[in-house]
């Protein structure tokens, strides 16, 4: 008699079920031959890298029937990989998986198979979240489970209810096609597959199932929110963005952005104030402001290589300047300086600096910055105390309710100073961790992401974060380096501050240089410490808020020049990096958009983007 054909293949996704593999196996070929004739079907354990004797058990079960199969590997792929592996290892055209710990009851195998094996529908799945089905689960899991779900149906456009649940089918045809397109590797595999399926009109069908939670309900942090989340945003980017995004809208749209991030100051800034403030000043003092703080970025941009170099890649600093304008730019326009995202996606894209080099390239850069700044303000401070105690105590009265300055001013210098002294301990903090880190060969952050989650994203993070942690403390292993870092963190904020200088000429402020060079170098740092905290885009307001409050404390200035001052210093300065970053787009042939695009796709595993980029 001829032997029948496989038709339905069935894949066990198993990561160290030593205690429950083979009952799992036995009750998955009792069900399958009570409604799929002999030999018409295999059960394939799709054994990922593990740790205990599943392996063992899946080679002794495959060797006593000829309807088993192991399929083994030496790494954790996980679930994704692992079943992608398997699948193509498959013999059937009917390709089937579900958890091994079996929480949805097997009576609804043969709807989930002969759904798909009768050629009714292209994928199967069941459903836990169907309006009158209700699972049996535990409020953290439902709640976190409620969640998933709601994002992918409003982000990714998904008609289903329930996208998580470890019963599913697919035809081979299907699996064929939509396995090229799909990028996750994880727990958001299977997801992915619903939701292309579904944009490129494969039938999908929905089924109820009755599901008892088994095992640990811990919401894992590693994989549900940075493995997850960002997939969500990833293939929402690429569903909703991408497909209108090209470089000459991309550019458009990148510089219309630039234009907002001036035009914010008129949201956080009262628009009268602004323009009295730029009628009063010397047209040509502000102009020269304007290039006195230009030429601060080729200093960013040689710090920028030396930190770079010491990394072991070597880029002109024209490059990396361009970089940091574009960077920067994107840091006035999105929140939380996602522009520091865009300069490591533009470096990477463009130069092939891995990602985790280039984060670890620019928080060497921002501490030093930040250490900076806090010493400047510290030396200011210190020489306060010393020299004019009284000037000190008149800033403190100005800060608890002087009538120099308007309350909401005075609220905002409040807080712009509390952040400032945070800031400011915190960098000093993390430049003695760095060099104390650098004397030492010990990397503890994969047992520190470990203990915090055994998930298999866990790999991917880990090494990404190893990666960060080591080349920080190269850099800071480096003496000369390290200097040359100092020093020039040291001239950016001296040009910084001189620029403000310029502009308190420009309102035609007449005091000792002396005095002026100490006020100046105080509430430029203090204004700029006070930015790290993303209450507004680029620090606007809070800037002007501390920066006219300390001049009006500190020297006879009235309210009315500083504010001017403090508005006319921040809008030259913005103005310039807008500027030079819509420059530096079209020099470099790169939008903010495709930037934002980049920073999404990131793979913490290699460093590499998962789209190639045309040069």
């Amino acid at each position: 008699m001829t032997e029948r054909p496989v038709e339905v293949s069935v894949v066990l996704p198993a990561y160290n079920e030593a205690a429950t593999i083979e009952e799992t196996v036995r009750v998955s070929l009792a069900t399958l031959d009570s409604f799929l004739p002999a030999g018409s079907y295999e059960v394939i354990v799709a054994e990922d890298g593990c740790e205990d004797r599943t392996p063992e058990i899946a080679d002794r079960l495959a060797n006593e029937d000829d309807r088993v199969r192991h399929v083994h590997s030496d790494e954790r792929l996980g679930r994704g990989g692992a079943l992608e592996r398997a699948f193509a290892a498959a013999e059937g055209d009917t390709l089937v998986y579900y958890d091994t710990d079996l929480a949805t009851d097997m009576s609804h195998l043969e709807e989930l198979v002969e759904s798909v094996r009768s050629g009714d529908w292209d994928l199967a799945t069941g459903s836990r979240w169907i309006p009158g089905e209700e699972a049996d689960r535990p409020p953290k899991r439902a709640i976190s489970s409620r969640g998933f779900n709601a994002l992918v149906r409003t982000i990714l456009g998904s008609d289903l209810r329930d996208h998580q649940a470890g019963f599913k089918a697919f035809s081979r045809e299907a699996f064929e096609s939509l396995r090229p397109a799909v990028e996750d590797e994880h727990w958001f595999w299977d997801t992915e597959m619903l939701v292309r399926a579904q944009r490129r009109g494969f039938r999908v069908k929905e089924f109820p199932v009755e599901w008892t939670p088994k095992g640990d309900s811990k919401v894992d942090l590693v994989r549900d929110v940075f493995g997850m989340g960002s997939q969500i945003l990833r293939t929402g980017w690429e569903f909703r963005v991408r497909p209108y995004a090209n470089r000459r809208t991309g550019l458009a749209v990148g510089v219309l952005l630039s234009l907002v991030a001036v035009a914010l100051m008129f949201v956080y800034l009262d628009p009268s104030s602004v323009f009295a403030a730029m009628t009063g000043a010397d047209a040509r003092l502000v102009a020269l402001a304007a290039v006195v703080y230009l030429t601060s970025w080729p200093l960013r941009g040689g710090r920028y290589r030396d930190i770079l170099a010491e990394l072991g890649f070597h880029e002109t600093t024209a490059f990396l300047t361009g970089a940091i304008f574009i960077s920067q730019t994107g840091n006035l326009v999105f929140p939380a300086r996602a522009g520091d995202a865009i300069r490591a996606y533009v470096i990477k894209a463009r130069r092939d600096v891995p990602y985790a080099s280039g984060f670890a390239s620019l928080a060497v850069e921002r501490v030093f910055d930040l250490l900076t700044i806090t010493l400047l303000a510290g030396g200011v401070l210190m020489g306060l105390a010393i020299a004019a105690p009284a000037d000190l105590a008149n800033l403190a009265t100005t800060l608890l309710g002087g009538a120099e300055v308007s309350a909401s001013q005075r609220e905002s210098a409040r807080v712009a100073v509390a952040v400032a002294s945070g800031v400011g301990v915190l960098a000093i903090g993390a430049v003695a961790a760095i060099v104390f880190t650098a004397r030492s060969e010990t990397n503890r952050i994969r047992p520190l992401v470990e203990w915090a989650s055994d998930d298999s994203y866990v790999e991917y993070v880990a090494a990404a974060l190893e990666r960060f942690v080591g080349d920080v403390q190269t850099v800071a292993a480096d003496r000369r380096a390290f200097g040359r870092v100092g020093l020039a963190s040291l001239a950016i904020w001296v040009v910084d501050v001189l620029t403000a200088l310029v502009v308190f000429w420009a309102f035609g402020v007449d005091l000792p240089l002396g005095t002026l060079v100490a006020v100046g170098f105080f509430a430029v740092s203090v204004g700029n410490l006070a930015k790290v905290l993303p209450l507004s885009p680029g620090g606007i307001g809070l800037y002007e808020a501390a920066f006219t409050v300390l001049v009006v404390a500190l020297t006879p200035i009235g309210a009315a020049t500083a504010l001017a001052t403090a508005i006319v210093d921040h809008a030259v300065k913005n103005v310039v990096t807008v500027i030079g970053g819509a420059t530096a787009m079209v020099a470099l042939n790169v939008s903010l958009t495709e930037a934002v695009e980049g920073t999404g796709d990131i793979d913490a595993d290699t460093g590499r983007t998962s789209a190639s980029v045309e040069e």
